[in-house]
């Protein structure tokens, strides 16, 4: 569970930072694809947009854990290694 908030907490921050961040440029009911309006409505922008950010924050994370324990494999804090048992 630890783990799991580590990961989501910062990218949903993040994420709610470039939403901001986004839409403070960009109308999300100009925003088109083929001519059309790509959004119906500016909540369906503005939540589907943070969204895909919290993915791709969530994803960096997830990462970031991954190398991070496939690199410090000693660490306890950052990686579970399972204790060995020596039958001396």
């Amino acid at each position: 569970m630890e783990r799991t908030i580590q990961i989501l907490w910062p990218s949903f921050i993040v994420a709610g930072i470039m939403d901001i961040l986004m839409f403070a440029f960009f109308d999300p009911m100009e925003i088109m694809y083929q001519g059309a309006a790509l959004f119906d409505s500016r909540l369906a922008a503005y939540s589907s947009v943070f969204f895909i950010f919290w993915l791709f924050g969530a994803s960096s994370s997830i990462l970031t854990c991954y190398f991070q324990c496939s690199i410090i494999s000693q660490s306890k804090r950052f990686c579970k290694i399972p204790k060995t048992h020596s039958n001396t």
